[in-house]
């Protein structure tokens, strides 16, 4: 039941997501559409309540319980972010609205760009071990809880991994192609800030 619903919840996200803009771009309905994308954390709400209430019905907490943290953390990490360049895109595509500002190529303001990546990373990694951590301290001695332990320790990894791979922009930045002419510095304000 729980697989059921992370995949139901990223179904209904898509569809909020395209519900929203359809409503705000397309159908001239800006406040409809901004409130139905506000709608967006109602499904990890939904998520989050129905696998407490499986481990509180006395569930073993197995692999489906840590995909649902993981998920969840992912969200709040990246939701709001990919929310926003979709919104961008799609303005452009059919509101008239400027072009989206595409992420940075080369030097140091890539490394910024993925540093920031990563960050939200950490955020959707963080969430998850504390959502987990939570249900190992929930369910205590009633039940197993290693495999909710190695989702916390594959978080750590996916964070590490990704850590690793944000370094490397830094310790060897992209240079421009030598025939490309000056470059203008980009910035990418959609990867930071709040979200």
């Amino acid at each position: 039941m729980i697989v059921t619903l992370i995949v139901a919840c990223e179904v209904g996200f898509w569809v909020l997501l395209a519900a929203g803009l359809i409503l705000r771009y397309l159908a001239k309905m800006p406040r409809l559409g901004g409130a139905v994308l506000l709608l967006e954390p109602l499904l990890e709400v939904v998520l989050l309540v129905v696998t407490t209430i499986d481990l509180r019905n006395g569930a073993e907490p197995d692999w489906k319980h840590g995909l649902a943290a993981m998920y969840i953390g992912f969200t709040i990490g990246y939701g709001h972010y990919t929310i926003k360049r979709i919104d961008g895109w799609v303005a452009h595509r059919f509101a008239g609205g400027p072009p989206p500002v595409e992420p940075p190529r080369y030097g140091a303001a890539r490394a910024r760009y993925e540093g920031r990546l990563w960050l939200r990373t950490v955020l959707a990694a963080a969430v998850a071990v504390v959502l987990l951590q939570l249900a190992i301290w929930y369910v205590g001695d009633a039940g197993s809880t290693e495999s909710l332990v190695a989702w916390q320790l594959n978080a750590a990894r996916v964070t590490g991994i990704h850590g690793v791979i944000a370094l490397t922009y830094t310790l060897w930045p992209k240079k421009p192609p030598v025939d490309a002419g000056p470059t203008r510095v980009e910035t990418h304000p959609s990867a930071g800030g709040k979200g």
